[in-house]
């Protein structure tokens, strides 16, 4: 039988402070597109920009850091605020995500992140349209440059699972060659079966040691890249749809902000 979504739930996670925004102390996802002054103060807050481009439907926000100041910015917006205890990796994000999952009717669910304004709603749209064949679609890129972004294992057309540089930086050269597609951090899936695995990857916390200030902390992060290695192994289908690199930019530094807040000025002025 051929499966058709009722409606799409989408899961925008902005609980970062960007650490890499030097000078900057806010939620990155409340920098602005149109700037002003500075690059860090001006108009068209980023987050806006995500939720306007993606399907109606409800959306879940995941917050933490300035948490009541993404809540005054999205005032008068239809959204709920889910809040992620600590910060713990997009796994985690996604863990703080599971009631709004588990109550909302929408099967097809879009997992995005707050930082990437430049995806269009056709992108989003084709991420869905992925799910009338696979239970998983993994929205990618071809770089470049494939720097220290993770990969994606594919065979057949399916993807396999995703890796990180420090793996696959120690291929031979011919395997490192076959990887072509980089994850851009956006997903669509089918809501009972993300469900169903949000328990399998609660179970999957990775130790890591992290720079808090002057000293290294060891905490338990999760990752949402997991997601895709332990639907595969229950035997799920994982797809892919593929976007320019150019759209799929997110904000992590200044430079990147500077970059994406002139692409948005383009796409003002062709409008």
């Amino acid at each position: 039988m051929e499966w058709k979504p009722h409606g799409v739930a989408s899961v925008v996670l902005a609980a970062g402070k960007g650490s890499r925004m030097l000078g900057y102390d806010g939620n990155k996802t409340l920098l602005p597109l149109a700037p002003h002054a500075s690059i860090y103060s001006g108009d068209r807050p980023i987050l806006l920009e995500v939720l306007k481009n993606l399907p109606a439907g409800p959306k879940g926000i995941v917050v933490h850091h300035c948490a009541d100041e993404v809540i005054r910015a999205l005032s008068g917006l239809e959204a709920s605020f889910l809040h992620q205890p600590v910060t713990n990796g997009t796994g985690g994000a996604l863990l703080a995500a599971a009631p709004f999952l588990e109550t909302v009717g929408e099967e097809a669910v879009i997992i995005t992140m707050g930082d990437v304004p430049l995806i269009r709603p056709n992108t989003y749209a084709r991420l869905v349209e992925g799910l009338g064949v696979h239970d998983l679609v993994v929205l990618a890129f071809i770089p470049a440059d494939k720097a220290q972004y993770g990969m994606l294992e594919m065979r057949e057309g399916e993807v396999l699972r995703i890796v990180e540089w420090k793996y696959w930086h120690a291929y031979p050269v011919e395997e490192q060659e076959r990887l072509r597609f980089c994850n851009a951090g956006v997903y669509a899936v089918r809501r009972r079966g993300l469900v169903e695995y949000l328990g399998l990857l609660a179970g999957k916390a990775h130790v890591v040691k992290k720079r808090r200030g002057d000293s290294w902390v060891t905490i338990e992060e999760y990752f949402l890249t997991d997601l895709v290695e332990l639907m595969r192994a229950g035997g799920l289908s994982i797809g892919v749809a593929e976007a320019p690199e150019e759209e799929v930019t997110g904000v992590d530094t200044p430079e990147a902000l500077q970059l994406v807040q002139r692409r948005f000025a383009a796409l003002a002025g062709s409008k």
